[in-house]
């Protein structure tokens, strides 16, 4: 199983990049006007409407976080370092990002302000968060590369 790993790691890159730059969701207001941002779309437009908090938070749990988990978890695999104690911390917060997105789409269905549709950006994002889980499970099981 160790010689999937490298093959997950790359499978969670590229979803990853696809996730934070493809639309997540598409909304739909007053049957007119619809609007379909991406991750990174959503964290410059909370960032320039003055919620800077919040672009933080969302930043660091769904592009910071991820980038560091992905990190530890190639420095395992190719570098064949030992980072259990980086990877153990991180995947704690493994689905946290997705989570994050999850919620803003049910807000926007349940508010009524607008209809919200999941897009490619949402699928690629979760893929590679569960990618970087199925790799951290097997370093956290004691299969060392």
């Amino acid at each position: 199983m160790d010689r999937f790993r490298p093959l997950i790691l790359l499978i969670a890159s590229i979803s990853f990049g696809l996730g934070i730059s493809l639309p997540l969701m598409q909304f739909e207001k007053l049957y007119f006007f619809t609007e379909t941002p991406s991750l990174i779309t959503i964290i410059s437009g909370l960032w320039t409407d003055g919620e800077i908090l919040l672009a933080i938070v969302v930043l660091a749990f769904s592009i910071l976080f991820p980038i560091l988990k992905l990190f530890t978890a190639f420095q395992t695999v190719f570098l064949k370092e030992e980072a259990m104690g980086w990877t153990a911390a991180l995947a704690k917060w493994s689905m946290m990002d997705v989570l994050l997105v999850a919620i803003a789409v049910f807000a926007a269905k349940t508010s009524g302000l607008a209809n919200a549709v999941s897009q490619p950006g949402l699928w690629f994002f979760a893929i590679s968060a569960i990618a970087v889980a199925v790799s951290v499970a097997k370093i956290k099981n004691g299969s060392t590369p």
